[in-house]
């Protein structure tokens, strides 16, 4: 397995709030160049529910991240994998994630799409005093809740409903 490098940078503003951190992108995100690209992932669905904005290309993705002064990124820096599924990550290297809370004090409170994703922020800045909290898995492989579910859980973490903070 080679080892591979995250393709693109963090989505983040001078007023993010809330930074949501997924595990690594997956295989059609890294050919997408793009955070939760697979075409049946949830994540933009959700978003687009929870606050009523389109999410048909990359412009209104970010657009939507910017009013809700939501960040994206990921826990892994490089790895090597064989396939997609977080179980699959080996030569795992992290991102330095109080280095971006340093650059970025706006950030009030942590997310996480993924069990592997929260499980190795706590190994290596458990230390790091912010709110931190788990969302389920946007994944087309986390079938234990509903869409509707999601949307809920979301929102609630969040704090959007429709828009509104």
């Amino acid at each position: 397995m080679e080892k591979l490098s995250h393709p693109f940078d963090p989505i983040l503003f001078a007023d993010t709030k809330i930074l949501i951190l997924g595990t690594f992108p997956s295989v059609d995100s890294f050919e997408k160049s793009f955070y939760y690209a697979h075409l049946r992932n949830q994540f933009w669905p959700i978003l687009s529910e929870l606050t009523g904005y389109p999410v048909n290309n990359r412009d209104q993705k970010i657009w939507l991240l910017k009013q809700t002064k939501i960040g994206l990124w990921d826990m892994i820096k490089g790895c090597s994998r064989s396939s997609s599924l977080d179980s699959s990550l080996r030569e795992i290297e992290v991102n330095d994630i109080p280095a971006l809370l340093q650059k970025h004090p706006s950030i009030e409170k942590i997310l996480f799409t993924g069990r592997k994703a929260q499980a190795l922020f706590e190994r290596h800045f458990g230390n790091v005093e912010i709110e931190r909290d788990y969302l389920p898995s946007p994944s087309p492989a986390y079938a234990a809740m509903s869409f509707e579910e999601k949307v809920r859980e979301y929102g609630e973490k969040l704090g959007i409903f429709d828009g509104k903070e």
